[in-house]
Order: C-alpha cells, then structure tokens, then sequence
C-alpha cells in the first residue's frame, strides 16, 4: 500500500517539474503582537492536502510544505518517503492572530485529520505520514494538549486520539514542485485525494464536523 501510493505521489509530482515557477519561502513569523505573524506546524499526512486545507482558512497568510522532526539535515522528498530520516511530511502556516487564533487552527486542524491511526494517513503508510503538532513555545504546546483532551471527551468516534504533541524543530521546506500542488495541478491533485480516499475517511469520523474540501 504504502510503495503505491509512493509511487502515485512520485509520478504525479515528478511528470511536472518542467516550467514550474520555484514557490517564495516561507515567511519568518514572530510572535502574536499588533501587526505581527505567529507561526504553527501541522503534520496531517500528504502536505498537498494540508496546504490545501488551510489555505480556506481567513487569516492564514501562506503555507509552505515541508520536512520536520527528523534528523538529516536538509533532507530530500526521496530521503523522506524511506521513512529512515524521522522526518514528517508538514506544512508551516503563518497566520495573523489578530483574525485566527491559534486555538481555531487546532480545531480545523483534527477535522481535517485521522488522529486515529499511527503512522499512516488514509493510503499513505510510514512514520513520514504520521500526525503531529510541532509547537512553538509553551503557550501553544498548552493549547495543544489541552484542545487534544477536550477532543478526547466531545469526539464523534470510539478510537483513541494518538496525535503526537511535540516542539518544533527545523523545519525543511520541500522542493519548489511540492508548493502550492494543488493549484498548479489540480486535476492530478484531486485524483490522488480522491483515490487516496481522504475526504471519504474525514467524512465517516467527522460526519459533518469534516474539513469541506
């Protein structure tokens, strides 16, 4: 399951890599404070997907796919898919709280999930894909732990939540083809959600708490 999927994903990616205009990095966020961005790491399984879901959200200001929590240094997508590096497919967001708190990306964050399952999401399988929280500073790592529990009482499902909480460390940005897929190639992109079986998944825990996509 998981070499298909891999091979999908590659062969999707990779037949489009001539002509792409290389993606912006990401913006440096510091902290919440009038006219400043904050920054949050979401890792939800394929980052297409998650830059996807975000980027529907008011006062998100960009979202870079990425590399995060392993220990090679500057790692590659093909280093990465070997699931030896113990990096995870991310996405950073940069966002204004001053119209989105951070509390509010957390909620949009595990309907747009299966916090169910490790080391895999939908039909991609390997530490890789696993889900996680990298917080920045105590005060998100408190708000993490503490939306998790809230979610561990209200939640619409009997499987326990095994979503890690965890401190950021460095984030990689991925290769400038990975960026912003989903609008560059969006009949490819909704051809690998969709056979991937994602929307499906969120729909049948979620019900209609769901992320729409």
């Amino acid at each position: 399951m998981m070499r298909r999927a891999l091979l999908v994903r590659a062969a999707l990616a990779t037949g489009l890599l001539i002509g792409l205009v290389p993606a912006a990095q990401a913006q440096a966020a510091s902290a919440p404070g009038a006219g400043a961005t904050a920054k949050a790491t979401f890792a939800g399984g394929c980052f297409w997907c998650v830059e996807s879901d975000f980027d529907k959200v008011e006062g998100v200001l960009s979202t870079t796919s990425g590399y995060i929590g392993g220990k090679t240094a500057k790692p590659t997508y093909e280093q990465v898919s070997t699931n030896r590096t113990g990096h995870a497919e991310a996405v950073e967001i940069a966002f204004d709280p001053a119209k989105v708190s951070y509390e509010q990306l957390l909620e949009h964050y595990w309907r747009s999930v299966d916090p169910t399952v490790k080391d895999r999401q939908f039909c991609d399988v390997g530490h890789s894909y696993r889900t996680a929280i990298f917080t920045h500073g105590p005060a998100q790592a408190q708000a993490a732990q503490a939306s998790k529990e809230a979610l561990g009482k209200t939640k619409p499902f009997k499987e326990p939540i095994v979503t890690e909480i965890v401190p950021a460390t460095a984030f990689y940005p991925a290769e400038a083809y990975h960026q912003d897929y989903y609008t560059k190639n969006p009949v490819r992109y909704r051809y690998y959600r969709t056979s991937c079986g994602r929307d499906a998944r969120l729909k049948q825990l979620w019900g209609d708490q769901a992320v729409q996509h």
